[in-house]
């Protein structure tokens, strides 16, 4: 998505916005009554927010349902049994390569010094400061990169034996950990592209990537699947990293060619070094949010067979709702970020809390849904050619539970957004993750013995919902400082309108003989429920939410 201003010379010049003949985002052009180098177009236009974030969520929508057609393939082709336990520990690996590296992670440190250099290039600065960002970074990140990849790739024996001691049969995990070790590398150069667009404001590359990945992964499968067994899913994460690369290298180019064209020639000062101390507490807290998944299959590893694979069949269905409702900060980091560069922590604190509210309205309802409808989701999605009706009540048992850690996850991925958007090191959410992390250690240990796979996932949510209750204490004097206490207030609306169309979806989902049925008759149930209750009780995210579906885009605000 292009982002340029709009040059109108008539009386309503730079009062709205629009698109260009090519379908990018225009936005109003900033007054000015002296010649001074034109002004970044400003981020945080609510209709530019609206419009960027639509486009970022339905393509992300597009690459979820291809995440879930992934699954799906897995699990028509290989079940849910020892080879799929096999592949699931080797996942392991870019899962982690995923959020320490585009999703979380380096995107923390490399957005807000992005958006730096993309101002000081807006102001006129000698030289192009993006460009000279990329050569002092891009090499050296890569070689890091590499290592990590050979490393991975030499230690793979080691690496399944701490990740999955249980497992009956290494040899195949540790094939298809060598393949996805490759995502290291990858994943890097994805998160790194990522990164300098969203702070080009070019949101559509960055989020065409899962579409391209997922299509590598399923289309491997159902080439070599057949003489490859599950180990053609790895060969898939290895062609599909390469494509997340390969879709965002002509954009990214574009942006670094621009200015180089015209200031050639000119000299410029050397990029600012990337503060060593930020990055260490960005990658430890991804990191330790991570290792949730590493508890957990390494608990799971001495269940019966199938256990690690109805936990993730679980969390991946469940999840959906917490990746929709992160998009928005996807779009809106970048703005925060700018207005703590600034100064601004009042637009700063605002768009946290209007982002808190919608966010949570958004995953409460979805989490109704899931809790719901979950036994007919289940069946609807999976239970076909080697996945059970067994499998299908196993998995539908522990989505239930895990869903109930999904305003956990979402608060925690929004609120951690604040504490690294003002580009400054805190080691504040390391603290609270590990926290959370104790506690889901705990707590799993406890459970798994009596409850087996629900007891893990029943860790899982409590130990994200601690993590989240602490980083919202500690907004303030660390991060933004948000008003908590309103902020805790106006959570509990939205939950307790979700803890009752949870019940009444249930209900009525348990009465259809149909999966379709229920599904339908659920679904209705939850979202007539939950609207009418957050109606009732003036739930602050609902009105926006209502209006970015019922008004045309043009119109859509957030406010």
């Amino acid at each position: 998505m292009t982002v340029t201003p709009r040059a109108d010379s008539g009386p309503e010049a730079g009062t709205d916005a629009g698109t260009d003949a090519d379908g990018s985002v225009v936005l109003p052009a900033a007054r000015s009554t002296s010649p001074a180098p034109a002004n970044p177009p400003e981020p945080s236009s609510d209709r530019f927010l609206a419009k960027a974030a639509l486009v970022t969520i339905g393509l992300s929508i597009a690459g979820a349902l291809l995440g879930l057609g992934r699954d799906q393939a897995l699990a028509h082709l290989f079940g849910a049994g020892s080879e799929t336990d096999a592949f699931l520990v080797a996942w392991t690996v870019p899962e982690f390569a995923s959020t320490l590296l585009i999703e979380d992670g380096l995107a923390f440190v490399l957005i807000p010094a992005f958006s730096v250099a993309v101002a000081r290039r807006a102001q006129g600065a000698a030289g192009d400061p993006v460009r000279a960002l990329v050569a002092a970074t891009l090499p050296r990140l890569s070689l890091a990169f590499m290592a990590v990849s050979g490393v991975l790739i030499v230690g793979a024996p080691y690496l399944v034996e701490a990740l999955a001691p249980g497992l009956p049969d290494p040899r195949l995990a540790v094939d298809c950990t060598r393949l996805t070790a490759t995502c290291v590398l990858s994943f890097g150069l994805a998160g790194y592209c990522s990164a300098a667009l969203r702070a080009h404001r070019r949101f559509v590359a960055p989020a065409v990537i899962y579409v391209a990945y997922n299509t590598g992964i399923i289309t491997a499968m159902f080439v070599l699947g057949g003489h490859w067994g599950v180990r053609s899913a790895a060969v898939g994460v290895a062609v599909g990293g390469g494509l997340m690369v390969a879709v965002q290298v002509p954009s990214l180019w574009r942006q670094l060619r621009h200015r180089g064209a015209t200031e050639a020639g000119l000299g410029g000062e050397e990029a600012r070094p990337m503060d060593l101390t930020l990055i260490t507490t960005v990658l430890l807290f991804g990191l330790c949010r991570q290792s949730q998944v590493v508890i957990e299959r390494f608990l799971a590893s001495s269940l019966p067979a199938g256990a690690i694979s109805h936990l993730n069949y679980a969390q991946k269905v469940a999840q959906m709702p917490m990746v929709l409702s992160l998009m928005l900060c996807t779009v809106t980091f970048p703005v925060i970020a700018q207005a703590l560069a600034e100064g601004d922590t009042e637009r700063a604190r605002a768009r946290v809390e209007r982002d808190l509210a919608l966010i949570s309205c958004t995953v409460l309802l979805g989490t109704a849904a899931v809790v719901a409808c979950a036994p007919q989701i289940i069946e609807l999605l999976f239970q076909r050619g080697a996945f059970t009706a067994q499998d299908t009540a196993a998995t539908a048992a522990v989505m239930r539970v895990y869903a109930i850690g999904l305003l956990g996850q979402v608060l925690v991925g929004a609120l951690v957004r604040s504490y690294f958007s003002g580009g400054r090191p805190t080691w504040y959410p390391l603290f609270a993750m590990t926290a959370g992390i104790i506690a889901t250690s705990w707590i799993g240990a406890l459970t798994v013995g009596s409850w087996g796979v629900c007891g893990i996932a029943a860790a899982n949510a409590t130990g994200i919902t601690v993590s989240a209750l602490l980083l919202l204490y500690g907004m303030g004097p660390r991060s933004v400082p948000i008003r908590t206490r309103r902020v805790l207030v106006e959570l509990s609306k939205p939950v307790r309108a979700a803890v009752v169309a949870s019940v009444a979806g249930a209900l009525c989902a348990s009465r259809a003989d149909s999966p379709v049925l229920g599904l339908v008759a659920g679904g209705t149930a939850v979202t007539v429920v939950f609207a009418l209750l957050a109606w009732a009780l003036r739930v602050q995210g609902f009105a926006p939410a209502l209006r970015s579906v019922t008004r045309r885009l043009p119109h859509v605000r957030f406010r």
